[in-house]
């Protein structure tokens, strides 16, 4: 099944006994890694495994301690990533390098800029980048400042912002984690496209299904090392999943009967919310109910009112009109603390930007709730011994890899071991109710597995859960019901166990209105 080749023919890139060390982790251990002319090459690891350092090494984000790089049989230095574009090397972020006060298009053509007598041109730019745009389908406007963008939307920014520079080797970092699964599909033909027209493409993806989509070879790495080199066609779903993760994995989740309370936890009557320029509603007179003991879904594309209606709910941003009661109070008026305190719990969509402190420590994230309770303040101090007692519990629980424990800055840890930092730390504050958008994104199928079993889990005792995200499988295996989502309004709701994909996608689309 190994599949290898010692000579130089038809690789573009060889990275050969890469090691790269950081203080108190190996993160990649003497991996090699070859890429054809013309491939998509997928790299699957669990989260931690070492896949964005190796990437990173590939883009001069990190100089490796030992190996060496190969473009076309020939040693390369990639000291920086204006080093690593200047061999035509790209890369699309799993954690987005935007500018968020710039705008869509400013952030496409940055470093790259047309100017005519010191003033910035950008009338060609973007006519390339919107037919860029069209052609890939990656739909955005040029014109959005990036702070207020969905996180889809970034996503496509960046991929835009790789092709915009014409890189012959394409780095995808977890590049459908915030897609919807037409989109998805639409990226896959994207890919297939540019290998087509001669690209070499790394794509990272803890999605199997994608990769036997995608790609023609995959490399499983695990704890640094790599496993090995396969060919896709010959290798089925399950053996990469457990060659990535060393055991098997089940995510046919078996589902009890839900036993929903008489009284509803969360309860959201005619709610708007207004764009800053007060036009079309983002949110519209949106009214629902989720009761403890079940899991209701919010499904739709990225950027029809999800977004708003989880921040509106967590106390985020304002409502313009409606009401908001959690556990039979209205919280409408309340801040996101006093939401909190009644038992509210909330996994955000972006967790760099709303879900962690990046330069606190771990341990300092996971008490950021509750720090000002006891046991963690006392007489007005914190207990620093509380919250390490805290972190490591969590840590172990929810199987967070840090390389130094409880005091590693949350910037440091891996995009999925920051997500169950996250997580950690809403599931242990023993919510009421928890709104969970994308609890799963960018974390492995091992990760997923465990994650699903808990929020069944906070279900089976009788908490609230709203579950907002992308992914139409998920949707369909977790919810109860399912409520889709449409600009801003709720246009059908179904029953859990009694909806299609194909049903939710073309509701999704925009089809029909709720009966």
């Amino acid at each position: 099944m190994l599949y290898m080749n010692n000579n130089h023919d038809g690789f573009i890139i060889e990275m050969l006994g890469i090691t790269k060390d950081f203080p108190g982790i190996r993160a990649n251990d003497g991996i090699t890694l070859r890429l054809r002319r013309g491939e998509i090459h997928a790299l699957l690891g669990e989260n931690g495994a070492g896949k964005s350092t190796l990437m990173g090494a590939l883009f001069g984000l990190y100089k490796p301690d030992e190996g060496v790089i190969l473009k076309n049989g020939k040693p390369v230095t990639i000291s920086s990533p204006n080093a690593a574009n200047a061999l035509g090397i790209g890369m699309a972020h799993q954690h987005f390098k935007l500018v968020h006060n710039f705008t869509a298009l400013e952030n496409i053509v940055m470093g790259v800029e047309t100017t005519r007598m010191g003033l910035l041109r950008t009338d060609q730019a973007r006519r390339q980048v919107m037919a860029l745009s069209e052609r890939y389908g990656l739909k955005i406007d040029p014109d959005a400042r990036i702070e207020d963008c969905a996180v889809g939307t970034q996503q496509r920014v960046e991929i835009l912002k790789m092709l915009y520079r014409q890189n012959e080797i394409l780095i995808f970092d977890e590049p459908t984690a915030a897609l919807t699964p037409r989109e998805t599909g639409e990226l896959a033909r994207v890919m297939k496209e540019l290998a087509a027209e001669g690209k070499s493409i790394l794509f990272i993806t803890h999605k199997l299904g994608e990769i036997k989509q995608t790609a023609r070879r995959c490399t499983v790495l695990r704890k640094g090392r790599s496993v090995g080199t396969l060919l896709v066609a010959d290798t089925s779903i399950e053996t990469l999943s457990e060659m990535m993760v060393g055991r098997r994995v089940d995510l046919n989740i078996q589902k009890s009967p839900a036993r929903p309370t008489a009284s509803p936890l969360i309860s959201v009557e005619r709610l708007t919310v207004r764009s800053k320029q007060r036009q079309k509603p983002l949110l519209n007179d949106v009214s629902f109910e989720v009761r403890g003991g079940e899991i209701v879904c919010v499904a739709g594309v990225d950027g029809n009112g999800q977004r708003e209606l989880a921040y509106a709910l967590a106390g985020l941003i304002p409502a313009d009109s409606g009401r908001i009661f959690l556990c039979g109070k209205d919280v409408t008026r309340m801040t996101a603390r006093s939401r909190n305190t009644l038992g509210l719990s909330h996994i955000p969509e972006d967790r760099q930007r709303y879900g962690l402190v990046l330069d606190y420590t771990l341990e300092e994230n996971l008490a950021l709730k509750s720090y000002f309770r006891h046991p963690f303040q006392r007489r007005g101090f914190l207990s620093f011994t509380a919250m390490r007692g805290h972190a490591e519990r969590l840590t172990r629980d929810f199987d967070i890899r840090a390389a130094q424990g409880p005091v590693t800055r949350a910037r440091n840890l891996s995009g999925g071991n920051q997500q169950k930092a996250i997580i950690a730390r809403e599931m242990s504050e023993l919510p009421n109710a928890l709104i969970a958008v994308q609890p799963t994104r960018g974390l492995d199928v091992g990760a997923i597995e465990y994650i699903h079993k808990r929020l069944l889990a906070e279900r089976d005792a009788g908490k609230a859960i709203l579950l907002v995200t992308l992914d139409l499988d998920e949707a369909l295996i977790m919810s109860d019901r399912i409520y889709v989502i449409y600009e801003g309004s709720l246009t059908a709701c179904f029953e859990g166990g009694k909806a299609t994909a194909r049903e939710l996608g073309l509701y999704m689309a925009g089809s029909g209105n709720v009966g």
